[in-house]
C-alpha cells in the first residue's frame, strides 16, 4: 500500500523543481521530504530521483507515480472536504497565503479570529507573491488565497479556480519631506473619503524625470509603474529595486527617491516622508482564491467571511474600500475580471 504522505512529498517534487522548493511548500525540512522520498523508493524498489548536473531529476517511473499521485491527493481532498461537511463545522488543516502587505495589514486579524472561533482547525500561512498564488491554488497546495491585481492590469483566474472580490486597496506617492512636490502636505495623510477629487493631488506629468524606488522586475508593483508611466510617454528611472515597504519608505525617507505605495499594511510613516495623492488613484483589487470543488467546505466559507469582515473593516489600518460590503455572496466565475 502506498503511502499517501510520501506520494505528495513526491508530487511536490515534481511541482516546485527542487526538494527544497517542495519542503517549503510542504511546511517540512528538505531532509524530511528526502527521507520521504528513501521510504518511497523502498517500498516500491524503485529509483525515483537521479542526480542531473547541480540539481535533480525525477525518473521515468517517478513520473508515472506522480500521475497517479496527484488523482490519489484529489480523491482524499474530496474525502476530507465531504467529512467536514458532515460535521457541519471547520475542521482540519487550512493552508492559506497571502501576498506581503495583505499578510501584514490583513491576515494577523483574519488568522486570530479563525484560531479563536475554530479550535478544530489547523490553520496554516504562507507569504506568497500574487503571480505565484493562482498556481498553488490551482495545483491545490494552496486552500486560499489572498491576492490582488491592479485596476490597468486585471488578471484573470484559471479554470476550477474561483475569485471572491474583498474590496479595494488605494496607492499615495510617498516623498522625501523637502522635495518640490511634497507641498504643504502632511507625514501619515490620507485623503478622506468625502475629499474632491483634484485637491492637493498630483498627476501623472509630474511624476516626469524623478528616480524612483520600486519593488524587483517581475513583481505586480513593477509592472504597474513601468506600464502607467510608459502610457504616459515617460520612461521611468527606477534607481533602487527593493523588495520590502519598510527599504522604500527608509529610502525615500533618506531623500534618494519617490515611491508608489498602497495603504494596505503600510503602517505608521516616519518623520521626513511625505504622502501625496495621484489622480487618476492607482488601485489594486483585493480578491480570495479559491478552487470551484472546495469552496463549500466549512474551513474555506469561514476563512472567507473572516476575510471579508477584517477588508469592510480595513484591517490593520482601514486602508481597504468599503466596496468589499458589495461583494458578500458574490463569487467571480472562471476568468473574471479584476474587482
Amino acid at each position: 500500500m502506498l503511502d499517501l504522505s510520501r506520494l505528495r512529498a513526491l508530487h511536490a517534487v515534481r511541482t516546485h523543481g527542487s526538494v527544497g522548493g517542495a519542503a517549503q511548500a510542504l511546511g517540512y525540512t528538505p531532509s524530511a521530504v528526502s527521507q520521504q522520498i528513501a521510504k518511497l523508493e523502498r517500498e516500491t524498489g524503485t529509483r525515483l530521483l537521479e542526480r542531473q548536473g547541480r540539481g535533480i531529476a525525477l525518473t521515468d517511473d517517478a513520473l508515472m507515480l506522480v500521475r497517479t499521485a496527484g488523482e490519489m491527493l484529489a480523491l482524499a481532498e474530496r474525502a476530507e472536504v465531504a467529512l467536514e461537511e458532515r460535521r457541519g463545522r471547520p475542521a482540519g488543516r487550512l493552508r492559506l497565503a497571502a501576498f506581503p502587505s495583505g499578510a501584514r495589514g490583513l491576515m494577523p486579524g483574519v488568522l486570530a479570529r479563525l484560531c479563536a472561533d475554530h479550535p478544530a482547525l489547523d490553520v496554516r500561512m504562507s507569504e506568497v507573491d500574487p503571480h505565484l498564488s493562482v498556481g498553488l491554488v490551482a495545483r491545490g497546495e494552496i486552500d486560499l488565497a489572498l491576492a490582488h491585481d491592479w485596476d490597468v492590469a486585471p488578471a484573470s483566474a484559471p479554470e476550477g479556480v474561483r475569485r471572491t472580490p474583498l474590496g479595494d486597496d488605494h496607492c499615495d506617492v510617498l516623498l522625501p519631506a523637502g522635495h518640490e512636490l511634497a507641498g504643504h502636505e502632511v507625514t501619515g495623510y490620507e485623503p478622506a473619503a468625502s475629499e474632491p477629487a483634484g485637491r492637493g493631488a498630483l498627476v501623472t506629468a509630474d511624476l516626469a524625470g524623478l528616480r524612483w524606488v520600486c519593488q524587483p522586475p517581475g513583481t505586480v508593483c513593477h509592472d504597474w509603474l513601468h506600464t502607467t508611466l510608459r502610457a504616459a510617454g515617460q520612461e521611468p528611472d527606477v534607481a533602487y529595486q527593493v523588495a520590502e515597504f519598510e527599504t522604500q519608505v527608509a529610502l525615500v525617507a533618506a531623500g534618494l527617491g519617490i515611491a508608489l505605495l498602497p495603504r494596505l499594511g503600510r503602517g505608521p510613516l516616519p518623520e521626513g516622508v511625505v504622502v501625496r495623492r495621484l489622480e487618476p488613484t492607482p488601485t489594486r483589487h483585493l480578491f480570495a482564491l479559491t478552487r470551484a470543488g472546495v469552496s463549500h467546505r466549512p474551513a474555506i466559507r469561514a476563512a472567507l467571511a473572516a476575510l471579508r469582515r477584517a477588508a469592510a473593516g480595513g484591517g490593520a489600518d482601514a486602508a481597504v474600500s468599503r466596496r468589499a460590503a458589495a461583494s458578500v455572496g458574490r463569487e467571480g466565475g472562471v476568468g473574471s475580471p479584476g474587482g
